[in-house]
């Protein structure tokens, strides 16, 4: 399944299935099929595996008239990121593909070895921004805002010290989030203000369950700036892959339903870029992922 939040005027955040160029509500459709069906996205993760089980088998079943009574047109929608307000910090993975690593050594000061572990950081949940929401460039703070396409892991069950064979029964689903990152605002080493500000995670556009991509190694990316091609890989190049990241982070942290993994970026970015490329207002950019879509966000001036 596809699955987006959305809004209608200004209702508040829905969770709908993204279906034929309609947005099926989750909520009002389980009224129909006497399924006691949530109205939220992190809703819909807590409930496990059974209500997308439930939820699939009713859509399957439905016949035209229950999906008009229960949708709206996909183009009356606002989309709001898959979670618009995680619980916690997103998990993000540094240095995670071989060329993204010689790169950043030569442009960002960063070791030229490969890292031994996943290379863990986090952004703040005030960082998530949706669909054509805009990335905030603040001139007085940053003169190196650059891009980072991602595949982003969201967790469904709790998972603590999981085996690697087991890591992947614990995933919800897949979407994609623009890893921001303002070269210049490290500090002493540490990365979360760099790729933390608001509006430095876009997210989105929809959230495919984990029963549509059973590979998530397989999958191309993609990056744009203005309709120019700047990032082009694939994630089967990951030093570590999704099995390894989840299994390494839930070794010494616990990860809950909802939570949120960005898996690392490959080579392409603006300061590995000769010479250095940086986006500014006016810009827009694009993020691809394979099977889930692109995601679009302008950069703005604040």
């Amino acid at each position: 399944m596809r699955l987006v939040t959305y809004r209608l005027g200004q209702d508040g955040a829905r969770v709908g299935v993204e279906r034929d160029g309609l947005i099926i509500d989750v909520e009002h459709f389980g009224e129909v099929y006497g399924l006691p069906l949530p109205s939220t996205m992190l809703e819909l993760i807590d409930m496990g595996p059974l209500a997308l089980q439930q939820l699939d088998e009713a859509l399957v079943d439905a016949d035209q008239a229950d999906l008009v009574g229960t949708s709206v047109p996909a183009s009356n929608a606002k989309l709001l990121a898959p979670i618009p307000r995680p619980r916690k910090n997103v998990f993000g993975i540094g240095l995670n593909y071989t060329e993204h690593v010689a790169e950043s050594a030569r442009s960002l000061d960063t070791s030229k070895d490969l890292p031994q572990e996943p290379v863990i950081f986090s952004k703040p949940p005030t960082a998530v921004v949706a669909w054509d929401d805009p990335i905030r460039h603040n001139a007085d703070v940053t003169q190196m805002l650059d891009w980072e396409t991602e595949l982003a892991v969201v967790i469904g069950s709790r998972a603590h010290r999981v085996h690697e064979d087991n890591a992947l029964s614990h995933v919800f689903g897949y979407t994609i989030i623009n890893d921001v990152s303002a070269r210049d605002c490290r500090r002493a080493g540490q990365w979360i203000v760099s790729k933390g500000q608001d509006s430095f995670a876009p997210m989105g556009p929809a959230i495919v369950t984990a029963d549509e991509i059973p590979d998530p190694q397989t999958l191309n990316l993609q990056t744009w700036v203005n309709g120019v091609e700047k990032q082009s890989s694939n994630t089967k190049f990951m030093l570590f892959n999704v099995k390894q990241l989840i299994s390494d982070i839930s070794s010494v942290m616990t990860l809950e339903p909802g939570d949120i993994i960005a898996t690392g970026t490959p080579a392409g970015v603006g300061a590995g870029r000769d010479p250095q490329e940086f986006m500014w207002p006016g810009d827009v950019v694009e993020s691809y992922v394979e099977k889930i879509g692109r995601l679009r966000n302008p950069i703005v001036k604040v």
